[in-house]
């Protein structure tokens, strides 16, 4: 396996210091921050030239920081997860401890419990969520593979990890759902 711990260590240092990272994650590259760094928030959605209305997805390393992060889920959602073999990421209702510009209109969160090893020990290492957006320019289509993403967006970041930037596997955004009354709602499939 190829040793990833330089690109941990440049990233661990970069969003300690609020800044901004360009990363693999278990579905598309992403450009990430401190979820809980508001001013760090706000440069992802400058750089992306994004509505800042329009929330954005954030990783965490296990069942535990959703429980910190989000106002009382509904653990049934938990079982579903780990009964799906798609990355997927849940709109919990309440947010707590991270950057008021990530939530929704309606106080809402976006997190996805992430598998990719690189991102889980990053965050573990980190010990903060850390906001994941796809790295492409709003409304532009997502690049699917690193080659594909906008050197606009890569000299807008502060640091690019080397690991995996030349895998050519097609990579797909997660599934989005909301979990209401024990059910689920696919709002991205």
């Amino acid at each position: 396996m190829v040793s990833f711990e330089k690109d941990m260590e440049e990233c661990l240092q970069v969003l300690k210091a609020g800044g901004l990272i360009l990363y693999p994650t278990d579905t598309v590259w992403g450009i990430g921050c401190d979820a809980s760094n508001e001013k760090a928030v706000q440069r992802i959605y400058a750089l992306k030239k994004r509505p800042d209305e329009k929330a954005m997805i954030v990783l965490v390393a296990d069942e535990r920081q959703v429980l910190h992060h989000a106002a009382a889920p509904d653990l049934q959602v938990f079982e579903y997860l780990r009964g799906t073999d798609k990355p997927t990421t849940v709109i919990y209702k309440g947010v707590i401890g991270l950057a008021r510009n990530l939530a929704g209109r309606d106080g809402s969160i976006a997190i996805r419990i992430c598998a990719d090893i690189f991102c889980k020990q990053l965050i573990k290492r980190f010990r903060k969520p850390i906001v994941s957006t796809s790295a492409n320019i709003s409304g532009q289509p997502v690049p699917k593979v690193f080659s594909e993403i906008p050197g606009e967006i890569k000299s807008g970041v502060d640091y690019i990890v080397k690991y995996r930037q030349d895998e050519e596997t097609i990579s797909q955004p997660s599934a989005v759902i909301r979990w209401k009354n024990g059910r689920v709602e696919v709002v991205r499939s």
